[in-house]
């Protein structure tokens, strides 16, 4: 009994010890958001597509995909046509900004911009 009263304190001391959320970091200059935690319920084709965004000096620097369940046939055409659309647009103009979708991979552009909007408001947000 005392040594699964030990094992149980052990843990949750080490689950306190845990980093803490990750969506936002930020390395010099530069942050970083990754949207897997706060975008889950948008939703593409297969699922969320989740993105890690990268900010200096208020605009952005590139905007990355992260593994989803998106077809990758179609999804390789999300990542070569869209995510660059993004690129040295500031925040604000980004968040407003209307690109365009991949023909066949419509959903999954759709999402992609959705969850990029997302993704910006956590940065105004929480940014320091």
């Amino acid at each position: 009994m005392k040594k699964t009263i030990l094992t149980l304190m052990a843990a949750a001391l080490m689950c306190s010890a845990m980093p803490g959320d990750d969506t936002l970091t930020k390395n010099g200059k530069q942050y970083v958001i990754n949207t897997t935690a706060i975008a889950k319920d948008i939703k593409g084709y297969n699922g969320a597509t989740p993105l890690k965004i990268y900010i200096t000096n208020n605009k952005i620097d590139k905007v990355e995909a992260l593994p989803n369940e998106e077809t990758p046939k179609y999804f390789f055409k999300v990542k070569k046509q869209v995510l660059g659309q993004w690129d040295g647009m500031t925040v604000n103009n980004a968040a407003k900004a209307k690109v365009d979708a991949v023909t066949g991979a419509t959903m999954s552009s759709e999402c992609v911009q959705k969850t990029l909007v997302r993704g910006l408001e956590y940065y105004k947000k929480n940014k320091k």
